[in-house]
């Protein structure tokens, strides 16, 4: 990647960050919670979606930490503050939080999310970016609308290095794993990696696994300062599947140029450790990524995720639905849901 193309990603990514501090600062605090909502009205990144059996309610959060719900998937109402993370932790006063995502597991509700002190800075790296203290978490609740509060204090991944977009999965032996991101802003390389949990979810065991790496993947791209093409460095937002055939998948979430692409990796062992072989081609179209699968009332399999626009140098993400099939061997997207809706007065 030239110099040029390198200050132009950090400079995008740092202006996301700087959008969300800055919106979160200038918005009325708790916000206004809002009734019939459109969804495609609703400003979010990496969108995750939980299926509460138990209220037949959808319950819909991502970065920005707020949550909303709906009967329907179409007509949400919130946002409301779900969060309520430790303050005088490693996190500090006014955490941002990121790609935050609703598990129900056993009798209690989990919420998995990335959080930044962007006070504490960790290291500096090759390219003078200075990295924040940034780490997945987990939370949790009674209910699925919370509040989630920190299990204890205890650290579930390494405090020198930055980690994000922690995921849930529960191997078929019964045991529970995160699957994260090592940030690419670390090594310039970045990791898909996973800790064992402990069965109550209330911290890691061990050291984690290395699962592959943003160089592994043969469909992202990226220019090199050699003028060479090459894959891209960024890894974003796993989420795991399991197919009716048992096959073990992930998608994940990198970057074809300027364009934020999503692909996907199947396990080779049909476990967590892999080794993990990355399919040839995208599985959605350019500009939609950070995903999830979930099952909606009807049984439909659907895939969450975000669609990115740039507009005038505003990048403007919002939640998707996709209906999925995974009947067979592999992920098959059928088609992407739509329903019209008018937009919120700041859009106009």
């Amino acid at each position: 990647m030239k110099k040029f193309q390198i200050g132009k990603l950090a400079a995008i990514l740092f202006l996301l960050i700087m959008t969300m501090t800055v919106g979160a600062q200038r918005r009325q605090w708790p916000p206004e919670v809002r009734d019939n909502v459109p969804r495609d009205s609703i400003y979010m990144s990496d969108p995750a979606i939980l299926a509460d059996g138990a209220s037949g309610m959808y319950y819909m959060t991502g970065t920005g930490g707020l949550m909303w719900k709906s009967r329907d998937l179409d007509s949400w109402s919130g946002p409301y503050v779900v969060a309520s993370p430790d303050t005088l932790s490693w996190m500090g006063r006014r955490p941002m939080i990121w790609a935050a995502e609703p598990h129900k597991y056993k009798d209690k509700y989990y919420y998995f999310a990335t959080f930044t002190n962007p006070s504490t800075i960790i290291l500096k790296n090759q390219e003078g970016i200075d990295v924040p203290r940034r780490a997945s978490h987990i939370l949790i609740a009674d209910n699925p609308e919370g509040p989630y509060r920190p299990i204890n204090e205890k650290d579930y991944l390494p405090a020198n290095r930055p980690t994000l977009d922690g995921t849930f999965w529960v191997e078929e032996d019964g045991k529970p794993y995160m699957v994260f991101c090592g940030e690419w802003l670390y090594d310039n390389n970045g990791t898909m990696e996973a800790i064992e949990l402990l069965p109550d979810l209330s911290g890691s065991v061990g050291e984690p696994e290395l699962l592959f790496r943003a160089s592994d993947s043969p469909w992202s791209r990226t220019e090199r300062e050699d003028g060479s093409i090459g894959p891209n460095r960024v890894t974003d937002g796993p989420y795991l599947f399991r197919t009716a055939t048992g096959k073990l998948g992930m998608i994940w979430t990198s970057w074809i140029f300027s364009d934020y692409t999503m692909g996907v990796a199947y396990s080779e062992s049909g476990t967590i450790h892999g080794p993990w072989i990355q399919e040839e081609e995208p599985i959605l179209p350019p500009n939609y990524g950070h995903g999830m699968i979930f099952k909606d009332f009807t049984g439909r399999d659907l895939l969450s995720v975000h669609s990115h626009v740039d507009n005038g140098g505003r990048y403007i993400r919002r939640p998707t639905l996709w209906e999925v099939d995974l009947s067979g061997d592999k992920l098959k997207i059928i088609k992407k849901i739509d329903k019209a809706s008018a937009p919120y007065p700041q859009d106009r």
